[in-house]
């Protein structure tokens, strides 16, 4: 170390993890635009026809659906990418050998991953703002600071999971069956797409247990599309976060750094 040190002087050391990871993420999107439309097709397939069959005041509610879904499928990307660096590319191997460690390996990931997630969440927004304010839900300052929260929260958690789960992956052909069966289904129960009230009662009693849940319910009440109290909100910010605390925590004593 003290020789390369005296080699490379001018070399930084530090800092160039995340910028790295950054990279990984622009180029895939520059040399395949169609990465950065994949994830804006399917929250618009349900939108359409969502649109042709449920009332128009629901729109604003099923754009922070689409929303929240699409943050949530980054933990099956995330997980796509980390077995196949670990099963077909060896290359975790290289991270378990540096100073990286597993936390900012897990981080950088999903960091990679979130680049071509931002065109589709972008378009959204931008939709949200434009819907929202003419059926009445305005995208406030408090409902905008309130929607990245909940994002950035999801991002932290669906990443975990999809990283907790490669470590478990044997082979290629695992990755994207479970990756879909695993996050589609997580989508589908919680209420995303339509309100928690329109549920059957023992459906709601399963939502509850689904983080994706108390995500929605924050983001509805904040832009006033479901009523909430501010004691309700504060309930709804502090379950989803201590959700996204536990899954950490679990992801990373159960993940496989280094194993065989």
């Amino acid at each position: 170390m003290a020789s390369l040190d005296r080699s490379f002087p001018e070399v930084p050391r530090e800092g160039r993890a995340v910028p790295a990871f950054l990279l990984v993420g622009w180029r895939w999107i520059s040399r395949n635009p169609a990465v950065a439309v994949t994830p804006v097709l399917l929250p618009f397939i349900f939108l359409y026809f969502l649109s042709l069959i449920s009332p128009p005041s629901l729109l604003p509610l099923e754009i922070v659906g689409a929303m929240l879904f699409t943050m949530q499928n980054i933990g099956s990307w995330v997980l796509g990418d980390s077995a196949t660096w670990r099963i077909e590319c060896s290359l975790e191997d290289l991270f378990v050998a540096s100073p990286l460690g597993r936390l900012r390996y897990l981080f950088g990931i999903a960091l990679s991953n979130l680049i071509a997630m931002v065109p589709a969440l972008a378009i959204l927004a931008t939709l949200l703002a434009w819907v929202g304010g003419s059926r009445g839900h305005p995208l406030t300052p408090f409902a905008g600071f309130v929607l990245l929260g909940s994002l950035a929260v999801l991002w932290v958690l669906f990443s975990s999971i999809g990283i907790g789960i490669s470590s478990r992956v044997r082979t290629q052909r695992e990755i994207w069956p479970v990756g879909n069966l695993t996050f589609t289904i997580l989508g589908m129960l919680s209420p995303l797409y339509y309100p928690l009230a329109a549920l059957p009662p023992a459906w709601q009693v399963v939502a509850h247990f689904l983080p994706t849940t108390y995500a929605a319910l924050l983001v509805q009440g904040a832009l006033g599309i479901t009523p909430a109290t501010s004691g309700e909100m504060l309930g709804y910010a502090g379950l989803l976060a201590a959700c996204a605390a536990a899954t950490l925590v679990i992801t990373l004593r159960l993940y496989r750094w280094g194993e065989r």
